[in-house]
């Protein structure tokens, strides 16, 4: 790596709530996916406050075009979504939606990264449907989910500011992600693929 041309990896998610239990999720597995060496960059979720996604809009706002070009950037992402009656949540699929805005770049949507993706909810069934969702959004957007993914019940686990968890295993698991995808961009990155390609 050069600092040219630094390894990222992006976190994308949480909720309206400062220190979600979902964005405490995700910065327990950026954080790991950082030990490797990797730039990191958070995105929560009181900044996805979006428009409703439209393709037809030529004009972004701020913090849309932040997303998208933060996305473009990216060599590895990381999204969690809270799970709301076993769905993620519409805050985080509007997020996803906005890829669509790097369907005509030369490594369109999210090819050739991979994508570590957590489900926050209270209950099991929210959180293994809402996982189940996010991958095949990932899949449809052409990232490679990594291998492990994660369903966390709220009602079990429970995330303190200082990046600790109840439960040692969802602790295990989310840096086990975030490591997953830092490893795969840094493979990449080794190889010669280029970090980043623009449109």
């Amino acid at each position: 790596m050069t600092s040219a041309s630094p390894v990222r990896v992006l976190g994308i998610g949480g909720s309206l709530r400062d220190g979600s239990q979902s964005e405490r999720a995700l910065r327990i597995a950026l954080g790991a996916a950082g030990e490797l060496g990797v730039e990191t960059e958070l995105i929560p979720g009181p900044q996805l406050v979006l428009p409703f996604y439209d393709a037809a809009v030529s004009e972004r706002t701020e913090q849309a075009e932040r997303l998208v070009e933060a996305v473009r950037r990216a060599d590895g992402v990381i999204v969690v979504s809270p799970g709301y009656h076993g769905a993620l949540s519409g805050l985080v699929k509007n997020a996803l939606d906005y890829i669509e805005d790097l369907r005509e770049d030369t490594r369109p949507y999210l090819d050739g990264r991979a994508v570590g993706l957590v489900a926050v909810a209270h209950g099991w069934q929210a959180a293994v449907t809402t996982l189940e969702q996010l991958r095949t959004i990932t899949h449809a957007l052409r990232g490679w989910a990594t291998p492990l993914g994660g369903s966390i019940n709220a009602a079990e686990t429970k995330f303190d500011e200082a990046g600790g968890a109840s439960d040692e295993k969802a602790l295990r698991t989310l840096r086990l992600i975030g490591t997953q995808v830092a490893e795969h961009a840094l493979l990449r990155s080794r190889r010669g693929d280029p970090p980043t390609r623009r449109s």
